[in-house]
């Protein structure tokens, strides 16, 4: 199996999807209206497919795209503030070139990082329905399935954590007696050795609030650090 090949497939499935109505026509709305500051911008207006590759050591999920960040640049965490929190610390910790990512053509490149998502199309007041989640899972799980060098993966935010357990539970995966419950800087060994970490999500409703703070934040990653150098 090719798994980059695979993968590369499944991102161009992903942009073309249009199973939520009113996903598609929120984001393509924003992408004509646009907002003042962005106004000169061309948005990207589509589904945002997962930035890095499948042989990545760790994966990243979050939410949804941002209405005016991923939605408009076309890259994961790409022109919004939680961008801002996720890449600054995935390159203190060496998953990234630079620390920065405003745009996809700015040069940022992910090492050993893969960053996707529960849902690909932003959602209206940052909220998803069930039925679009559901919608949405079978890329993620067919992303996670490809990602066969896996040593962690972090969820930010409790519904990227909830969508996980799910697709492990699916897959017959036996999480009985782990004491899986979600709280930030949580950690668990799963069955085939993968760590699961948790953490609040980078919005501002928890960066601003004092919620989460950069520390907070980045012990989660400095432990993912250590367990990607960490041998087997």
């Amino acid at each position: 199996m090719n798994s980059i090949a695979d993968f590369e497939k499944l991102q161009r499935e992903i942009v073309q999807c249009r199973k939520c109505p009113r996903l598609v026509e929120w984001r393509e709305r924003v992408a004509l209206q646009k907002v003042r500051r962005f106004r000169g911008q061309e948005y990207w207006g589509r589904p945002v497919p997962a930035f890095g590759a499948p042989d990545a050591a760790l994966v990243v999920i979050g939410l949804a795209p941002a209405a005016h960040g991923g939605n408009r640049t076309g890259r994961m965490f790409t022109g919004d503030s939680s961008g801002d929190w996720l890449y600054e610390a995935l390159y203190r910790y060496g998953f990234a070139n630079q620390p920065v990512s405003t745009a996809i053509d700015d040069g940022l490149l992910l090492r050993g990082c893969l960053v996707t998502a529960v849902a690909r199309c932003a959602p209206p007041k940052n909220k998803l329905l069930p039925a679009e989640i559901r919608n949405c899972r079978g890329y993620l799980e067919r992303e996670l399935g490809l990602a066969q060098r896996k040593k962690a993966v972090i969820v930010l935010g409790r519904v990227a954590f909830q969508v996980f357990l799910g697709i492990l539970r699916d897959k017959g995966v036996q999480t009985v007696g782990l004491g899986l419950k979600f709280r930030h800087g949580a950690e668990w060994t799963l069955p085939d050795g993968v760590r699961l970490l948790a953490s609040y999500h980078p919005s501002r409703q928890n960066t601003q609030t004092g919620k989460m703070t950069r520390g907070m934040f980045h012990t989660v990653f400095s432990r993912a650090r250590a367990i990607v150098d960490a041998p087997r």
